[in-house]
Parts: structure tokens; C-alpha cells; sequence
């Protein structure tokens, strides 16, 4: 689901805790060593993520933030902040070429630069808490 983030909208907020499950809490976050990722460079989206990041000419950015059941992929256009919210259900992963991870939801993905050594732990950070749940949900 691809949702306009910007502003403080408790239906929004609701909607995405439904979802994916409300954000850890700071022991929580402190127990994983940190539940955001570092600075990913977008290579290729979706039709309609495309849409939104061609509106203006900044460098095509995101982060992606963990959830208890899935994950937020974050991006600005203009002055606007995007989120796509992806259950661990839904989640596919895939690595590309040697620098290069896809998300797909469905069928919206994004299409990321791994540079560095950092995004490739976040990502293996990724695949075992969506093999975490599954495991101690298997009716996912």
C-alpha cells in the first residue's frame, strides 16, 4: 500500500499499525542494534512510485524502517514523504546484480543501490526477522 506519510493523520497511522504492527520500542530498537536503514539510491520503481519521483530533479532516495510484521519503505517527492507498506506476507526480495536489491509488494517494487557493506547486513537484518515471523507464525 503506497500512502502520503506527510502529515499527522491518526486514520493514516491506525491504517499502517493494522498492518505491519506499531513501531518497537526504544529497548526493542536497542536490542536489534537499530531498525532503520542507511541512505538507499533508488535505480528503478514501479510505474507509479516512477510517477511520483520524476516530479522533481533531487537525487531519488529512500529508507526503509522495520516493524514488528513488515516494513516501511520511505521516499520524498517535492515536499511530500511517501511510504510503502509492505506485510512480511507480501514482502519478496530478490538480489539483483552484485549491487543491487529489489523489494517487491505485489506488483509495486523498488529497485536499490548496495554499496556499502552496511546495506547488505540490513538486508540479511530484514530476511530473518520475516523468517522469524513466519516461523513463529506459520498461518501467515
Amino acid at each position: 500500500m503506497l500512502i502520503n506519510i506527510s502529515y499527522n493523520n491518526p486514520l493514516i497511522k491506525k491504517k499502517i499499525n493494522l498492518a505491519i504492527g506499531s513501531p518497537f520500542s526504544l529497548k526493542e530498537r536497542w536490542s536489534k542494534k537499530g531498525i532503520g536503514s542507511p541512505r538507499l539510491l533508488i535505480e528503478e520503481a514501479s510505474i507509479n512510485i516512477h510517477n511520483l519521483l520524476v516530479l522533481d530533479q533531487n537525487l531519488n532516495s529512500c529508507n526503509i524502517e522495520l516493524r514488528p510484521k513488515g516494513i516501511i519503505v520511505r521516499f520524498r517527492s517535492i515536499l511530500e514523504t511517501y511510504g510503502l507498506v509492505i506485510p512480511y506476507y507480501k514482502l519478496k526480495l530478490y538480489k539483483g546484480k552484485a549491487q543491487q536489491y529489489s523489494i517487491y509488494n505485489d506488483s509495486t517494487f523498488i529497485k536499490v543501490q548496495a554499496t556499502k557493506k552496511e546495506i547488505h547486513s540490513f538486508f540479511k537484518k530484514i530476511t530473518k526477522e520475516k523468517t522469524i515471523l513466519s516461523l513463529e507464525n506459520p498461518n501467515l
